[in-house]
């Protein structure tokens, strides 16, 4: 399902697009006002030695409920307290984001702002990270030190859009560069004066979008242009290089490339795929998925309104709609689970436009336990801010562990219309049954070209999606088609882990 905030391109009001778009302009002209880069190097000749102890920091793991991550966010957080151990009496607070709050929104932070700045107010500092982000204690409270913490500081590895992108709303289309927002996975900072003022903003008035489609990039707008704090100031030592590599002897910060690999991929066998088309689109894209990823399946059924036995396509009685394909997706669920199909335990669907990598999906998959409910993809929100749930977004392609449809189908749950949102239904379904959406960065909700080239350059994707003004077998073939680039991450997963487990 295509989506633009959760709703189907079509549903998008011109009007709600024109007032996003003239925001965003309002927005851009403050930044170029303001003037970035002197206001940096205002900054900087500002800036005053200060020390910063190990217990002036809360650290905020960003961890998920699911087995395998708690577990790799624990491992994390033992590691920041046992460096802190080594150089000083006075430790640090250490928080697990899935453990700090009942609230499902907790993710997306601002909700979470309030209880920060009353529960810490003595602190100095908050530093947010990924579970993989590996931090050097001692050369963070040095680059901590550097900022007044008297003044607002919003700090992080910049990222910028190269063009204007469907996931930020094309957001300051006239330079889209000018907009830095932070990369999570080198870790980001803001200190106690800015985080007091942001917890003000949410108590007066609720700031909360609808939809949470990119975080790293709405925190950004959120602090500068809702709350009226600073520009995120670049720091150099916030990185995400390996943690090996040279270039990483100056950084605070530092990230692994990485696949998950926990052993033995799942056999092809123990996948099945299912391809959402329509009669419009069999010439179109269908065989782009025969040229591309449908040879690494084992098991691929595409579902169609029309049965077309030069597929094949199969019909589940229900009708193509323009807009969401709940119908049809529960019909796959249903059918996932009958006589009709071979018994996998993992189930994918898909667009017909979703271009993923299956060998690198399955050495994913050895990570989590099909008996355990999983329900797998990039997550997106729906009004988190007032309740609301977390979702998968279709395009990027959806996972699910067989005991996870099972609870589904069980809990009768299902959709109020043949053309309401699949992807928001199920995330509403499975919120209703308090099963966690399992976030994986690896997905992509959009195409290569509508991410920055410095936020890809740290990670092995899985999937991307739509076809739009690009050549879709290249960029399978340049993006996901190596699997080279697998073999070798597999073995650098393997040498971590084990040095990480010393």
């Amino acid at each position: 399902m295509v989506t633009v905030r959760g709703r189907p391109t079509a549903q998008l009001p011109h009007l709600t697009a024109l007032v996003l778009v003239l925001g965003f302009n309002i927005a851009l002209g403050g930044l170029k006002k303001n003037g970035i880069s002197s206001q940096i190097s205002e900054e900087s000749n500002e800036q005053r030695k200060m020390t910063v102890e190990p217990n002036d920091i809360v650290f905020i793991i960003q961890s998920q409920k699911q087995s395998f991550h708690a577990k790799q966010a624990t491992k994390l957080k033992q590691d920041i307290l046992l460096q802190a151990e080594a150089i000083s009496q006075h430790l640090p607070t250490v928080l697990l984001i899935h453990e700090l709050s009942k609230h499902e929104g907790a993710w997306t932070i601002i909700p979470i702002l309030q209880h920060l700045s009353t529960t810490y107010s003595k602190k100095s500092w908050f530093f947010f990270c990924e579970e993989q982000t590996r931090i050097r204690v001692p050369k963070l409270l040095d680059v901590l030190g550097r900022y007044d913490k008297n003044k607002e500081w919003f700090l992080g590895k910049g990222l910028c859009d190269e063009q204007s992108t469907i996931i930020h709303h094309y957001a300051f289309a006239e330079d889209p560069a000018a907009f830095k927002y932070p990369d999570f996975a080198a870790g980001w900072a803001l200190n106690t004066a800015l985080v007091n003022r942001l917890a003000k903003q949410v108590k007066n008035e609720k700031p909360f979008a609808d939809f949470t489609i990119d975080l790293k990039h709405e925190i950004a707008l959120f602090i500068m242009d809702k709350a009226g704090g600073p520009q995120m100031t670049p720091v150099v030592e916030f990185c995400t290089e390996d943690k090996t590599s040279s270039e990483a002897a100056k950084c605070a910060t530092t990230f692994q490339t990485y696949l998950p690999f926990c052993g033995t991929p799942v056999e092809k066998k123990d996948v099945f795929f299912a391809v959402k088309t329509c009669k419009r689109f069999h010439q179109e894209r269908i065989p782009i998925v025969k040229k591309t990823w449908e040879k690494q399946a084992a098991i691929i059924e595409y579902y169609s309104d029309h049965a077309d036995s030069s597929i094949p396509t199969v019909y589940l009685g229900i009708p193509n709609t323009e807009r969401g394909h709940c119908g049809k997706t529960f019909a796959i669920l249903q059918r996932f689970l009958s006589s009709a199909v071979p018994e996998a335990p993992w189930l994918v669907i898909v667009d017909d436009d979703t271009l993923i990598s299956i060998p690198r999906l399955r050495t994913l998959l050895s990570c989590y336990n099909p008996k355990e409910a999983v329900f797998l993809g990039e997550r997106y929100g729906y009004g988190l801010g007032t309740g609301g749930y977390s979702y998968i977004t279709g395009g990027g392609g959806i996972v699910f562990s067989r005991e996870a449809v099972k609870q589904l189908l069980t809990s009768g749950c299902h959709c109020y219309s043949n053309d309401a949102p699949d992807d928001m239904v199920l995330g509403m379904c499975f919120n209703s049954l308090g099963i966690p959406v399992t976030h994986s960065p690896l997905f992509h909700q959009a195409r290569p070209v509508d991410y920055p080239k410095d936020y890809l350059a740290h990670q092995i994707p899985i999937s991307f999606h739509k076809h739009w003004n690009i050549d879709p077998v290249e960029v399978y073939s340049s993006w996901l088609g190596n699997e080279d680039d697998l073999i070798s991450d597999q073995m650098n997963w393997k040498q971590t882990q084990s040095r990480e487990d010393l």
